[in-house]
């Protein structure tokens, strides 16, 4: 069998995010921080820990399985890889920003000089919107380019828009992308649904099945049990295990997180008693 591997990112919001989800899903058990390379035997994965951008880079060139990156760095590679799942966390937009109040509208950037170190996805939506500005590609923070002349605007990553603001900027126009961490693997391979993908992917739907569900456990009157079962619907269905007062019933289900509170408010009103609230740490459905 052939080892799987995926790439990695070693630094920035991405990493520290994808580290514990690869620990939650089983892998990485025994990684140090300073790991560039790490065998997971147990699992028969091996991975690579890179730059971000570079992460679409070696998995669109086939020389790694999988890797774990951003969207907007996928699509500014221009590398023939393809998103496959979306992870959930490190959420972002990449968005135009001006010095404040010098424009309204993403037409007042034509003639304009745009400072970006997305200059690939910067170059297609300029040109998809028939904007005609110049792209000044820059490595790393954007944010002083406008201060110190060398661009008119910026397009930048924006998590909070706190060092925009800072810097004197303000966001124009809707955003170009709305990002978040995903898993790629490369365009049209062959072995993208090998066993060893599939069980990897499975693992991290787990992952975020677990974060977003909790269980619940109550004790129900028997003659309001069929109303609290659509309260609690679970997954499939709820389970219901008699107890020894005959008149009473325990149920377990899975639930939403965010809704946990309401729905346990439901349930007091209805007579639920002894309701209990439990994490869930993996999961396959």
């Amino acid at each position: 069998m052939t080892t799987l591997r995926v790439a990695v990112p070693n630094k920035g919001q991405l990493a520290d995010p994808a580290r514990a989800m690869l620990s939650e899903a089983g892998y990485l058990k025994n990684a140090g921080l300073r790991d560039l390379v790490v065998h997971d035997p147990e699992n028969d994965v091996e991975f690579f820990f890179l730059r971000p951008k570079d992460v679409a880079i070696y998995v669109g060139e086939g020389t790694l399985d999988l890797g774990i990156t951003g969207r907007d760095m996928l699509l500014d590679s221009g590398a023939d890889a393809v998103e496959r799942v979306a992870l959930g966390f490190a959420p972002s937009t990449f968005r135009l920003a001006v010095p404040t109040g010098s424009a309204t509208h993403v037409q007042d950037l034509n003639g304009q000089r745009i400072a970006t170190s997305y200059s690939g996805l910067l170059g297609r939506w300029l040109e998809e919107n028939r904007i005609e500005a110049r792209v000044v590609r820059l490595d790393g923070a954007v944010e002083n380019a406008v201060a110190l002349g060398v661009a008119d605007a910026v397009a930048d990553v924006v998590a909070t828009g706190t060092t925009l603001r800072q810097a004197g900027l303000e966001v124009i126009g809707e955003p170009i992308l709305q990002s978040e961490a995903i898993v790629i693997s490369r365009h049209g391979d062959p072995g993208h649904e090998t066993p060893a993908v599939q069980t990897f992917l499975r693992r991290l739907h787990g992952v975020m099945v677990a974060r977003s569900y909790v269980l619940v456990d109550y004790d129900i009157p028997n003659d309001r049990l069929d109303h609290a079962c659509t309260v609690t619907p679970g997954i499939e269905s709820p389970t219901v295990s008699p107890l020894h007062d005959q008149a009473w019933s325990a149920v377990r289900a899975m639930v939403p997180a965010q809704d946990v509170h309401r729905i346990m408010d439901e349930l007091y009103e209805l007579g639920a008693r002894g309701i209990l609230v439990t994490d869930i740490h993996a999961c396959r459905l």
